[in-house]
């Protein structure tokens, strides 16, 4: 599914249930801890999703630990996203020199628990889901904003190592499977200037809604 969502540069896996086959390397098994085997299954098997995306970009197999918020640390030239929710897990991967930063988001395809919609949304985007529940009353409207507000999150910091909060950005989804995002946040002082804009294809079939967003690579500045 998620392939069905992503520009052609950029490699995926995905998995809909958790790989019996999939390992970790001794770093991820430090860093992950002592949790339940319902945890560790789904992180090992996010991962498995990685390294296979990975493999698409001709690199091979490497430790994926969390940094800095729980970021991936991706290897050297790579951008990437993991997101995982009940029943799926998946992971998109590209070259840095293709795509500057990308972000990827699965929900169960359900209406939001009462009240997170007055938390996520500002006020045009509360208008925005009222409208298009009205135009599609089959997409849950409050649920897509919600995937695509975290995988805008999931773009925007690593590639400014700084906080986005729901109100952060103004997302805009549109009935035709595209969204668009645009930053409202002041970005930290940086060499290369951060991205102000995402665009992105959602996608809600057999019960989930996935999103991705992507900021095209920023060409060199001429002399």
């Amino acid at each position: 599914m998620i392939d069905e969502i992503l520009p052609a540069a950029v490699m995926s896996a995905e998995s809909f249930g958790d790989e019996p086959d999939a390992w970790l390397f001794p770093e991820e098994r430090a860093a992950l801890g002592e949790v339940g085997e319902a945890r560790r299954r789904e992180y090992t098997t996010v991962r498995h999703c990685a390294r296979r995306a990975l493999g698409g970009l001709g690199l091979p197999p490497a430790p994926l630990v969390a940094g800095e918020r729980g970021a991936p640390r991706w290897p050297e030239g790579v951008v990437g996203s993991m997101t995982h929710c009940a029943g799926y897990r998946a992971a998109a991967t590209a070259h840095r020199s293709d795509v500057r930063t990308l972000g990827i988001d699965a929900e169960p395809h359900a209406p939001l628990p009462d009240g997170v919609l007055e938390y996520i949304a500002l006020p045009e985007e509360a208008s925005d889901v009222a409208r298009l529940t009205r135009h599609t009353p089959e997409v849950h409207w409050d649920r897509l904003l919600f995937c695509a507000k975290e995988a805008v999150y999931k773009a925007w910091f690593p590639a400014t190592h700084s906080w986005l909060g729901f109100d952060g950005a103004v997302i805009s989804p549109a009935p035709d499977g595209t969204l668009h995002a645009r930053v409202l946040t002041p970005a930290p002082p940086q060499q290369v200037p951060a991205p102000r804009e995402f665009t992105g294809r959602w996608l809600a079939r057999d019960g989930l809604v996935l999103a991705c967003v992507v900021s095209p690579t920023v060409p060199p500045a001429l002399d």
